[in-house]
């Protein structure tokens, strides 16, 4: 997962008068919550207790008189840089006291007090879920309870994530975001407009199907989503085909529609919302596919589309970019909806032999993008080490403990539980039981706006280097 810091907000305790700086977080491109600089120091002392045989970056120092405005600056770059160390480590990022802290920060930041709720989870069908959760409980565990309501076998549970979607006033649907552990889907829902919370499958290589098969119930589930991917048009299909795959469908032989499905190049790929790519020429509308270890640019010539693919093995490494002046770039474009946020996915790719490309791609959907082919890269890995499909299992700690420290100073002891691992539902310290106080209109608004607005990469040009990049040999060419 990627971590920015892009800016600051100034807070003021009510009781004492006394200003404080809140850094705000943002994970994989989306505002996640704010968090002063003892809150991240706490989480710093704590991994280094529960993981002592690992060497954690280097925490920014203490300051002990007040900063200046360039000091704040450099502390606010320092704290980026730890916490985006912390996320590209393979052990701290997947360790569980991050993930309850992180979920913990979004309540903190969303104001949202634990709760019981009703909260609807959808097939791609339109068959509603109805879960009863509570209003901070993580991804997973709201995951497990809607697939438990539609008996889906606890081995398969991990093989599928849930999605925020959106359904466009043009009857297009836009996928948003993956859900992750460290979120609330109450929370995360509450605060994007417009949304509905889905359950789609959670990795690439379509020979987990085949596992997935052998059940009545993700079988079924894997039939809805392709049938839904194929009305869509992600899953391109010659008219003969469709016809084909709707007598099928007629009949109800849903293990016949999906091994013809699964047949076509590209089931099982992600298809995006129109892009502007420079490639094979500035400024041309594409559409982005992502699925079989490729990035695919679909382009139209007339009534021919004609289609460039980009293994994932070939980039090199990867950057999302914010634009600055999309004034400028939306008057080159005729299409305003891939640059009315200002993102840019960059890949780097072996084009031949000692030939190295920078190809970008503009669009609203680049921070997905890049979640989706870092995802890909690491399925791939897991399968070079032998790695066991269900190693896409979140295998929660038993034991796991910390201590949350607030915004306001006060402390809360905090255990992995089935339900109860947030600050509103913990007894802790000495002032461990206040209740968060709702914020004002404003407070609330301000939060919302953040959570839509995507900042990344703004200050520099890092790059995700891609481990599972292949040079290309005398044989390859």
């Amino acid at each position: 997962m990627h971590f920015s810091v892009p800016d600051t907000q100034e807070f003021v305790n009510d009781a004492t008068g006394a200003s404080y700086t809140g850094y705000n977080i943002h994970i994989n491109g989306t505002f996640h919550c704010c968090l002063r600089y003892k809150q991240l120091h706490n989480l710093h002392e704590q991994l280094k207790r529960s993981l002592p045989s690992l060497v954690l970056p280097s925490f920014p120092p203490k300051k002990l008189l007040p900063l200046s405005n360039s000091q704040l600056e450099n502390r606010r770059a320092a704290l980026e840089r730890y916490i985006q160390l912390l996320g590209q480590d393979p052990i701290f990022s997947k360790s569980e006291l991050l993930r309850i802290f992180l979920l913990n920060a979004q309540q903190e930041s969303s104001f949202v007090e634990g709760r019981e709720t009703i909260l609807d989870v959808y097939l791609l069908n339109g068959y509603r879920i109805s879960v009863n959760a509570y209003t901070t409980e993580c991804s997973t565990k709201v995951l497990e309870k809607a697939c438990s309501l539609i008996d889906l076998p606890k081995e398969y549970v991990y093989y599928f994530s849930l999605f925020l979607m959106r359904k466009e006033n043009d009857g297009g649907i836009t996928l948003i975001r993956k859900l992750m552990n460290f979120e609330a889907p109450y929370i995360s829902q509450r605060l994007t407009d417009d949304c509905k919370i889905i359950i789609r499958k959670n990795y690439w290589d379509s020979n987990y199907d085949l596992e997935l098969m052998r059940d009545r119930i993700a079988l079924n589930l894997l039939y809805i989503q392709t049938v839904s991917d194929i009305e869509k048009g992600w899953i391109v299909a010659s008219h003969d085909t469709k016809e084909q795959l709707s007598n099928l469908q007629a009949r109800g032989s849903k293990k016949e529609y999906l091994d013809v499905a699964r047949s076509l190049p590209s089931y099982g790929c992600l298809q995006f919302l129109p892009a502007i790519v420079d490639y094979p020429e500035p400024n041309t509308l594409a559409t982005v596919v992502i699925g079989n270890r490729e990035l695919s640019l679909r382009m139209a010539h007339g009534k021919k589309i004609q289609e460039t693919k980009f293994k994932v093995t070939r980039m090199r490494c990867w950057r999302v970019t914010t634009i600055h002046n999309n004034e400028e770039l939306s008057s080159n474009s005729s299409n305003d909806s891939a640059t009315t946020n200002g993102l840019e996915l960059s890949f780097e790719y072996l084009m031949s032999k000692n030939c190295l490309k920078w190809i970008t791609i503009t669009s609203e959907q680049a921070m997905l993008m890049s979640v989706c082919l870092q995802s890909m890269v690491d399925e791939l890995l897991n399968q070079k080490v032998g790695g066991d499909t269900n190693n896409i299992q979140t295998n929660f700690g038993n034991n796991t403990t910390i201590s949350y420290i607030k915004r306001d100073g006060s402390y809360n002891r905090i255990s992995e539980s089935s339900s109860t691992d947030t600050i509103s539902s913990m007894q802790g310290d000495s002032n461990s039981n206040q209740i968060l106080r709702k914020p004002n209109t404003s407070n609330r608004k301000f939060i919302k706006n953040r959570i839509s607005t995507t900042v990344l990469f703004q200050r520099n040009k890092e790059s995700v280097h891609n481990e599972a990049f292949e040079e290309i040999g005398d044989d390859d060419l």
